[in-house]
Order: structure tokens, then sequence, then C-alpha cells
């Protein structure tokens, strides 16, 4: 049985992209050259790993069973450079980080900005995706960390991940002070879909759980504009286009400057618990570990921890 671990991430690399071409743009090798591998690998395994069809390249049952084995190698190949790497010139590595839109907006770039520029030798790829998606990721090796909203049981996806709290947060409605809501101590989420909305892109993990929770009120928000950006959102409210649901983390400035009027929401779902998820063998690359810990020990982020401390940190 010979092949090398070039074969290996080629393998994985085809059954990412689902195509011979991509997977060898991805390794950066000519089509002929890839074919060449995989046949050279299905030859050493003895059975064939992928079926072409109109849709690419579909794995074979023995495919899929061998591409998990083959994602826990390779961590293991990088765990074990990031281990070593440390003796020679400190950490080094690239880090897969996904987050929802208010841990990513109202906690993780500073604590980013301020890793990176102690570790010049690490790279973050930091994507934000839907809370739901994240712990799927996690539990299936797509991503080194996930800090998502909201609780998350054992069994299933959660099967393979290790939760931490990470920091605690809140939604609240911004909207001009001469809004009619601005003179509201608290409304509920129904009763303020009655307004105009400005909201987040809608691929946005805080536009997708504004809708979910409209809906659950039986109700659709009228969306004046969609904009890429919190901090477009919050000009757009200040200059009175409607109102926004955005995390009290990412108004404090607003609100302390007093450019916005910041109301509570009477809802359950508003409070929200944010948390750092990592895999439960522990088999994370020594950067990896230390960026997660970190991020976890960031004092803006553990005063919010400390319970209730959330508009008086500024998160």
């Amino acid at each position: 049985m010979r092949y090398e671990l070039t074969d290996l991430r080629l393998f994985q690399a085809i059954a990412d992209a689902q195509s011979l071409s991509g997977g060898a743009l991805a390794t950066h090798i000519t089509a002929s050259a890839a074919s060449y591998r995989l046949k050279n690998l299905e030859h050493a395994m003895g059975t064939p790993l992928f079926v072409r069809s109109a849709r690419g390249m579909e794995l074979t049952p023995a495919g899929e069973t061998l591409l998990v084995h083959v994602r826990e190698l390779l961590l293991g190949v990088e765990r074990m450079h990031g281990e070593v790497g440390r003796f020679s010139a400190g950490l080094k590595g690239n880090i897969r980080l996904l987050a929802n839109s208010s841990s990513l907006n109202g906690f993780i770039i500073p604590s980013v900005s301020r890793f990176l520029l102690a570790n010049p030798d690490v790279n973050i790829d930091l994507e934000e995706r839907a809370s739901q998606s994240i712990l799927a990721a996690v539990a299936a090796h797509e991503a080194d960390v996930g800090i998502l909203a909201g609780d998350f049981h054992t069994g299933g996806d959660a099967a393979g991940v290790r939760s931490v709290r990470y920091a605690r947060d809140e939604l609240i409605l911004v909207m001009a002070a001469d809004h009619p809501l601005a003179r509201e101590p608290e409304v509920r989420f129904g009763a303020a879909l009655a307004f105009d909305f400005i909201c987040m892109s809608r691929t946005s993990s805080n536009f997708l759980f504004l809708r979910e929770m409209a809906q659950r009120a039986g109700k659709g928000p009228n969306v004046r504009l969609h904009a890429h950006s919190f901090d477009a959102v919050l000009s757009l409210a200040e200059a009175g286009v409607g109102v926004a649901l955005v995390p009290r983390s990412v108004a404090a400035q607003a609100l302390r400057e007093a450019r916005v009027a910041g109301v509570r929401l009477a809802e359950p779902w508003a409070l929200r618990e944010l948390n750092l998820m990592v895999r439960a063998d522990g088999k994370l690359p020594a950067f990896a570990e230390a960026f997660a810990q970190f991020l976890l020990n960031d004092p803006r982020v553990v005063a919010t921890r400390a319970g209730g401390a959330v508009a008086a940190t500024a998160s």
C-alpha cells in the first residue's frame, strides 16, 4: 500500500470541491497529475473512492469512510508541526474561526487584532455563519474554534464538541432619539414590527435570526434597506430611516455618545449567551489552543461573564 500525504491532501481537496479539476487547483497540481495520483490512491486502497456523475465527483461509501480518517490524519500532521514549531519560532499556523454576527462584531474583532499583532506567524481564516451551522462545522473538523449564541445539547452534532461559556450580550432595538419607540423603556418585538426596519445583509446571521423571530411573532419586517455592516445600520438608524435589531455590544459606543436611543426587548431570546466551541478530543494545534484561551481571557469578555455587566462594559 504505497501513497503519500500529497495524495491524501488531493483526495480531501477533490472531496471538498466535488471536482477533480477543483481539487487539482486547490493543491496546485495539474489535472492530469491529479488524475494519476487519484488512480494510484484508489489502487492502493483496492476500491473506487469516487463516482463520476453529472454533478461532479461523488464519494463512494469507501470514500466517505476514508475522508473521515484523512481529515483526522491531516489535522494531526498540522498539530504536529504546530507543536514542534513552538520551540523554534513561536506560534505558527492557520486557524479556522467561525462566529455568529453578534460575537464577531461585538467582541471578537478587537481580540483578533491583538492576537495577530502579538503572533505575526499565525493567520486566521475568519467566517461569519449562523449559530445553528457552527456547532456542526466544529464537530466535523471544518473549524478549529466556533463561537455561537444559544444553548446546545449533548448528542448529535454536539457529541464531539466541548463548550465553554464565552460572553453575555443582549439584543436591543436602536433608533433615532425622536423615534416613537425611543420613549418606551421596553417593548415586545411583535409591536416593534409595526415600524420600518434597517437590517444587515440578507445572508447575515443577524438578519436570519431577526426574520425567524418575526415569523414566530406571525409578522414580517418591513425592511427599508439591507446594509453590509453594523456601522452602516447604526448610521441609518441615527438618521431616522428605521429601527434596527443589534447586539448591545455593537451599539455601546453609539449609545454612550447619544447618537441613537436604545430600547430593551421584553423577550427571553434577547439575552444572548455566547459559547466558545472546540473539539472535545482536545486535538487542537498549540497555536489554535492558545488563540481560544486568548479569546476567553480578553478582559472585556471576562467582564460580561461576571453577570449583568454587558452595558457597563460596552459589550
